[in-house]
């Protein structure tokens, strides 16, 4: 760095990216901004130059520089900025630490720091946690332990040998894989020296061998009266693998949704809309079993239909820095349960480009209702849609009439009145419930 070059970086002032420390004598609350930066954007902290952005520089011996370097070493894991002297007009020095970020997480004599705008201060717990474990991820994770005590004999033979034969025909596994089940899982990466893994669990388990060591496999539905949790017309738990419980929530979906009716200006065919479009329904489930933190032991996934609204949630956090805005726009597909991913991949229920959550948005605004809002907090990430006015003034079908202006009823009105269910018009229209067969 040249001395025009050092000017202008002082005049732009103290940043998030940038500390100026008097001299080295500040070596330790430097070093705490070194590791700050670490775990952020990175920056530069800039010996010889005061708080007011005057450069000053200081006199500068190898042992300086080599306090420096001993202060750098108390962070752990260890990582050692470029260190640049910038020697001035009257032969002091300016010493730059260029600080590359990301990776992390990191820590100065055992606590990590973050910088807030010009400040640093400690790193909250659970900013701690979330970044050790994205950093232990590719190796450490829930899903690749192995599931001690389990065997084959534990596993949905049928289920298995399903999504073998649905990737081949999908052209996502080759023909000649094999169909005996050891093999198949084997090549899934669900075992490891013969042993399963807790992925294998999750996916294929029979229902009776899932208590008590993974009470987390569980479904949680409800539907209840008006925009509470006060009161239910329904409420269900059940216990299974990944795949019974996408079905087991379809068919919720098909119990509890209206279908509204209307005959389009000039046509004399009636067409049916589901209250909520089921391609967004059906992304949004898959990513709650996909994407959730299976080492919470109490966790679930949940199903919430109320008069307003509908909710689907999973336990865990939005992983890799990603935020609910950024699931909306092009965005790389970082799964935070590969194995299992993968198999739902296989199976044709995901995709693998990172575009669920925009094709999720796309076929919501493009039935007429609100953009699905992403909700996370408090451990879970929840995604909620919400109907559109238009459809309580269309007409609805229903059992015993061919149909019935809805007008301006409520919205409980229209799930438990005249409401028609999604499972009659179904059967009437002679459709097959939900089958991965």
């Amino acid at each position: 760095m040249k001395s025009d070059e050092l000017k202008k970086l002082v005049s732009s002032g103290e940043s998030e990216n940038l500390e100026f420390k008097r001299s080295t004598g500040q070596r330790s609350q430097a070093t705490k901004t070194v590791c700050a930066m670490l775990n952020g954007l990175g920056g530069f902290v800039l010996f010889g130059v005061g708080d007011t952005g005057r450069i000053r520089g200081q006199k500068v011996s190898s042992k300086t520089l080599e306090d420096i370097a001993r202060e750098l070493r108390r962070i752990e894991p260890p990582a050692f900025p470029d260190m640049e002297t910038i020697t001035l007009e009257d032969g002091n020095a300016v010493i730059a630490l260029r600080v590359s970020g990301g990776g992390g997480p990191y820590t100065y004599d055992g606590r990590p720091y973050i910088r807030q705008g010009p400040a640093t201060e400690i790193m909250p717990q659970q900013r701690y946690e979330r970044l050790l474990l994205e950093r232990m991820h590719g190796s450490h994770r829930w899903e690749n332990q192995i599931a001690a005590g389990f065997s084959i004999d534990d596993l949905d033979e049928a289920e298995i040998i399903r999504t073998v034969k649905e990737a081949i025909r999908r052209n996502r596994l080759d023909a000649s894989a094999t169909q005996e089940p050891e093999d198949m899982l084997r090549g899934l990466g669900l075992t490891i020296k013969g042993e399963l893994l807790n992925a294998a669990m999750v996916l294929f388990a029979r229902s009776e061998s899932l208590l008590p060591g993974y009470p987390q496999c569980l479904l949680k539905m409800a539907r209840l009266r008006g925009p509470g949790k006060t009161e239910f017309d329904d409420i269900r738990q059940k216990y299974g693998n990944a795949f019974a419980i996408f079905k087991w929530a379809q068919q919720f979906y098909i119990d509890h949704l209206p279908v509204a009716a209307h005959f389009p200006p000039g046509s004399f065919e009636r067409e049916d809309e589901p209250l909520y479009p089921t391609e967004a329904l059906r992304e949004a489930l898959a990513n709650a079993i996909c994407h959730r933190d299976y080492s919470i032991a109490g966790g679930c996934v949940s199903i919430a239909i109320y008069d307003d609204r509908l909710e689907i949630s999973s336990d865990g956090i939005l992983p890799f820095g990603l935020t609910p805005e950024e699931l909306f726009r092009p965005h790389r597909s970082l799964p935070w349960n590969p194995l299992i991913a993968r198999a739902f991949y296989l199976r044709g229920i995901i995709e693998t480009w990172g575009r669920g959550t925009l094709r999720m948005r796309e076929v919501t605004l493009a039935a007429g209702l609100p953009e699905p809002e992403i909700r996370c907090g408090t451990g879970e990430v929840s995604v909620v849609f919400r109907p559109s006015e238009s459809r309580l003034h269309r007409r609805m079908s229903y059992p015993g009439a061919e149909s019935a202006r809805v007008g301006k009823k409520s919205l409980g009105s229209f799930f438990r009145g005249a409401g028609f269910q999604i499972r009659q018009w179904l059967e009437i229209r002679g459709k097959r419930r939900y089958s991965d067969k």
